[in-house]
Order: C-alpha cells, then sequence, then structure tokens
C-alpha cells in the first residue's frame, strides 16, 4: 500500500473522520451531564404523573413519609457524590500534570467514564428532586411504584459508575499510562505507514516547478494542526489540475500569518473555503495522523522522571522499553507517505512526514542529555540501541550507527571514573538488572 494508491487514500479518510469525530467528543464533557440533567429532569415530572394516571393500581407498600425521607436523602446523597466526582476529576488532572506530563491532561479528562458518571450522578440527583413533588400526589396515602423503581434504577446504576470511576484511578499508575501512550503509538502506526517493502514514489517533486500561484495563510489565535483530510485536498488539486504542498506538518502550531500550503500550476484561485475545511485545526495535539506525538509523551515522561526533583530513573527506563517498541515498528515501515497521487498516479498533494532520522532524534536526544548521569538509563539505551541494530534492516543501520557512537562519547565525557565508564556502557534491558552481555573496551 503506497501513500498514493487508493487503499492508502481510503486509510487517510477514515483516519480523518476519526479526527473528526473525537474532536466532537472533545467538545462533549459539559454537554454529556447536561443530557443526563434534562431527561431526568423530564423524567422526573413525567414518569410519576403518568404512573399515577395510567397505571393508579401500580402502587408500593411504602408509606408518604418514607417515600420522602428516600428520596430527601437520595437527593442530597447524589449531590455530596457529585461533588467528590468533581473533586476526583480533577485530582486526576492534577496528578497526571504534575507527575507525567501536561498534555496527557487532555485524554484523561475527556475518559468517557467520567463524563457519564458525572452524568448518573447529577441525574439521580434531578429525578430525585423532581420526582419528590409527586409523591401522594393524588392523596392516596401511597407511593406510586414505578417512580420509587426508577429511582432505585438510578440508585444501582450510580453505584456501578462510581465503583468505575475508581477502577479508572488506577490508570494513574505509571506503567499504565505509558501502555496506554505506547498503544496509542502503535495504533497509528498500523494504520498510516505501509510495509518497509512498499516502493518509495519516485519524482515526486517535478509538479512542484511550477510557479506558487497561491498561498493558504492561517488567521486568527495560535492553533496546532490535528489532522489533514488528504482524500479532500487530492480531490480539490486533481479537479483543478493542480499540486497542492503543505507547509504545516501535523502537529505544527500555526499562529497569525503562517502559510498553511502553497498551490502550484493553477490557472485561477481555488477556494479558500475548501482547503480551510480539508486542516483541522485544535487547540491541542492529538494522535490521530501524528506519528511523533506518542513518542513525545513518552520522552516526556522520561525526562520528568530524569529531572532533580523527581530523580527516577527506572521510569525513564519503563518508558525506554515502550519507545523501543514503537521503534521496531516504525524501522519496519515505509515512512517515506507524503506524496498523494491521483489515480492517474500523478502527483496532486506533499505532506511533510517525519524521516527515521527525525524520530530517532526525538526518541533518544533528550533522554540522552538529561539522563547522561544515569548509568541505569545509558545501560538501557545501549541495549536499546544494540537491539535494534541487530533486528531492523539494513537501511535503517546507519543513523542507529550514528547514535550509537554519540552514546558512548556522552559516557565518557560525563563519568570521569574508569569504572563508571564501564558499567555505563554495559548493556542492559533492565537498567540495573541482570545483563548477560559482556562490558565494552573504552
Amino acid at each position: 500500500m503506497t501513500s498514493d494508491s487508493p487503499k492508502s487514500l481510503i486509510w487517510q479518510r477514515l483516519l480523518a473522520q476519526k479526527g473528526r469525530q473525537y474532536e466532537r467528543a472533545a467538545a462533549l464533557p459539559w454537554l454529556i451531564p447536561l443530557i443526563y440533567a434534562f431527561g431526568a429532569f423530564f423524567f422526573g415530572f413525567t414518569v410519576p404523573r403518568l404512573a399515577y394516571t395510567l397505571l393508579p393500581g401500580y402502587l408500593s407498600t411504602i408509606s408518604v413519609n418514607s417515600a420522602i425521607g428516600i428520596y430527601s436523602a437520595t437527593a442530597s446523597g447524589m449531590l455530596a457524590l457529585t461533588g467528590i466526582v468533581f473533586s476526583l476529576t480533577f485530582l486526576m488532572v492534577q496528578f497526571s500534570a504534575s507527575a507525567y506530563s501536561p498534555r496527557l491532561v487532555l485524554w484523561i479528562s475527556h475518559d468517557p467514564v467520567v463524563q457519564h458518571a458525572t452524568g448518573v450522578f447529577t441525574a439521580t440527583f434531578v429525578y430525585a428532586l423532581t420526582a419528590l413533588a409527586w409523591v401522594d400526589r393524588s392523596g392516596s396515602g401511597r407511593v406510586s411504584l414505578i417512580g420509587i423503581t426508577v429511582l432505585a434504577v438510578l440508585l444501582i446504576v450510580s453505584i456501578i459508575m462510581f465503583i468505575g470511576l475508581i477502577q479508572r484511578v488506577s490508570k494513574l499508575q505509571v506503567t499504565r499510562i505509558l501502555i496506554f501512550t505506547g498503544n496509542k503509538g502503535r495504533e497509528i502506526i498500523e494504520n498510516l505507514y505501509p510495509p518497509l517493502d512498499t516502493p518509495i514514489s519516485i519524482g515526486s517533486m517535478e509538479s512542484l516547478d511550477s510557479p506558487c500561484t497561491q498561498t493558504l495563510f492561517h488567521h486568527g489565535p495560535p492553533r496546532k494542526v490535528q489532522a489533514i483530510d488528504t482524500p479532500a485536498l487530492v480531490e480539490i488539486a486533481r479537479t483543478s489540475g493542480c499540486v497542492i504542498e503543505m507547509t504545516a506538518a501535523v502537529g505544527d502550531a500555526v499562529l497569525d500569518s503562517t502559510a498553511m500550503l502553497r498551490v502550484y500550476g493553477c490557472s485561477s484561485q481555488l477556494p479558500e473555503e475548501g482547503l480551510r475545511n480539508a486542516i483541522r485545526l485544535g487547540d491541542e495535539r492529538t494522535f490521530e495522523q501524528d506519528p511523533r506525538y506518542a513518542m513525545r509523551l513518552l520522552v516526556d515522561i522520561a525526562i520528568k522522571a530524569l529531572s532533580p526533583a523527581i530523580n527516577d530513573p527506572t521510569t525513564a527506563v519503563q518508558a525506554l522499553d515502550e519507545i523501543e517498541d514503537l521503534l521496531i515498528r516504525l524501522g519496519r515501515r515505509r515512512l517515506e507517505i507524503g506524496d498523494f497521487r491521483d489515480v492517474h498516479s500523478k502527483l496532486r498533494l506533499s505532506v511533510i512526514f517525519p524521516t527515521w532520522e527525525d524520530i530517532l532524534v526525538l526518541a533518544f536526544d533528550e533522554i540522552r542529555l538529561y539522563g547522561a548521569t544515569s548509568i541505569q538509563v545509558m545501560r538501557r539505551m545501549n541495549a536499546l540501541l544494540s537491539e535494534l541494530l541487530s533486528i531492523l534492516p539494513e537501511e535503517r543501520r546507519p543513523a542507529l550507527d550514528y547514535w550509537q557512537e554519540r552514546l558512548q562519547l556522552t559516557i565518557q565525557s560525563t563519568f570521569r571514573d574508569r569504572e563508571d565508564v564501564l558499567d555505563a556502557s554495559h548493556e542492559d534491558r533492565q537498567g540495573l538488572g541482570s545483563s548477560h552481555r559482556n562490558k565494552r573496551i573504552i
């Protein structure tokens, strides 16, 4: 599957649709509890009334005073429980921002379990309060069985949601955060990149020799490029007989008057609305179409763990485990996928994607710098590079050789004692574990 094949365009369309679904979901945290509240308000006024009118025989044996006590206690209890949910959500967001990375706050705060738990608790409170007005409405001295049953169901669901919310706290464990981030990276690698044996598109820049006839600028506050609808841009370019070059990559920040794309070889100006609609902008980077974002988060977690304030090299080693897995998968994929052609194999769109060298810089440079004084981190990085050199194809090895040499230079310039240099040069997948490899001769 090449970047200019119909299958690739289908994948790009699916990724764009998934990105739009995420964008809609990200805008709903406040709307979901609101829907629950309005639904409970509606049912609280209609269900008891219909029960008294249409099913007068379905009455419970609970006394009016007991029913009032049940409804009142439920309403006050759910109000307090909703406050606990908000406090717990705030704690999750604050902890993830301080312990791992502030960029993970977006994904934790938009957890659907948190949103629906807040909605269920709010609905139970609103329903109990509104249904309270219909207790003994007909003066029969008895209470509607249906109203009490609905309240019982809401209480059971609230208990289930509360248990699920408590379980969500366990996601803040470092291992689960790393696995969650790594899974996001593995998903985008699987969907975005074809196998390494896919041929590279040749002669991709021939149409860019034509004069630039149009440039699309961003106007407004700073935003992030979250996704690009490549099939839409390919179709626009095919219809107009031109070539579009994206000058802003997915994940880039675009400021006021930043050029986002250029059009080459077009006899007339393309409608800007269609071009802008094909570029999704947002306040935060997302995983969709951004293979570097998962790697960026893993590196952030690692270097924060290596900061003097935290000093937790073991977390950095765990982050390197996930980084190694992502590098193995990326090293076996064709990364040169930025050229998109129409059905006649003519170049229509050029998009910026990271090269193998760019990915290695992101994966290694900051961890190497901030972890230079940690023997544990240096040993893990040695084992990582050795593993990549042994299993990845030949074309990936020159860049890995460069980083292996650079890591050794870092070790030699950091440690003064020869024994420390020998220890740091050891290959150990656990950092300080049961390595069986021989030490390097320095």
